[in-house]
């Protein structure tokens, strides 16, 4: 029996594919917020790691300066910095969203992006005084 096509169900509409949806990047930096969270998660995981390696004496201390100190370890590192400094900054964002400040359109893409941009300055910097500093990494 052929169904009515008044009560048949009409096909649900397709939302637009990734290539021509354009992110605002609010959305853009609340999902960062997210992937930095769980980022640093796992950057506490290797925090704990350097300090039971310091705790267990020289050998073990040895294994983790030798991969720390590897081009891997220092992209980690790097990452797990980026992470740490754009998830302040988005939080402390929030929390003047939770004030009651920031909510025009405008000003909250115009925040996004100075929270990107100093997020990645922040980094730099950190790298920057670690690797040049006196004390630094490579003295």
């Amino acid at each position: 029996m052929a169904e009515n096509p008044q009560t048949a169900p009409r096909p649900r509409p397709l939302s637009p594919h990734l290539t021509i949806y354009r992110w605002p990047v609010t959305m853009a930096t609340s999902i960062t917020h997210r992937v930095t969270g769980i980022g640093l998660a796992f950057g506490t995981i290797l925090l704990a790691w350097w300090l039971v390696a310091i705790a267990s004496g020289p050998e073990a201390y040895q294994t983790f300066a030798s991969l720390a100190g590897s081009w891997f370890g220092q992209l980690v590192l790097l990452g797990f910095t980026w992470a740490l400094a754009y998830h302040l900054l988005n939080g402390i964002r929030h929390l003047a969203w939770d004030l009651g400040y920031g909510f025009t359109p405008a000003t909250a893409n115009r925040n996004s992006w100075i929270i990107y941009i100093l997020s990645v300055l922040l980094t730099v910097g950190a790298f920057a005084l670690a690797y040049a500093g006196k004390g630094g990494f490579n003295t």
